[in-house]
């Protein structure tokens, strides 16, 4: 399946954040990147590379996924600690997080209204909030 696509797309995605395209980070880039906005852990990203026959060991599958979010490339959503997803969409928005099945939602940036923002600590600012709301099957 990853023979079949080219890889140009991907190589100047990579370039154009100032990663250099790699052989490891072409074929998990292509993984995530191919199939539209996406919630993926390290582990679900790993088990596709293993089911797509992508030599990467899980350590790697970590690094990249953090060199593509501080890239700009991934938005790391954090549910509960030692628990991260690693989001596509990277325009304003916030989640859904269903607690039965783990299953990470996208909502709307404008769906989300908040009163108040506390004032930033002094020498810094807001580069951004993000929401996620916990969400469980009715009793």
């Amino acid at each position: 399946m990853l023979q079949d696509r080219t890889f140009a797309p991907v190589i100047e995605r990579l370039r154009s954040a100032g990663l250099r395209p790699t052989r490891q980070r072409l074929a998990l880039a292509r993984l995530l990147f191919g199939q539209g906005d996406r919630h993926l852990s390290a582990e679900q990203l790993h088990e596709e590379a293993v089911m797509h026959k992508v030599p990467v060991s899980l350590a790697t599958v970590y690094n990249t996924l953090n060199q593509f979010t501080e890239a700009g490339l991934l938005r790391e959503v954090v549910v509960e600690h030692g628990r991260s997803y690693f989001d596509t969409n990277t325009s304003d928005h916030h989640h859904f997080f269903h607690e039965s099945d783990g299953l990470l939602r996208d909502i709307p940036g404008e769906s989300v209204v908040l009163g108040a923002l506390p004032e930033a600590p002094a020498g810094t600012e807001v580069a951004r909030v993000d929401v996620v709301i916990r969400v469980r099957n009715r009793k």
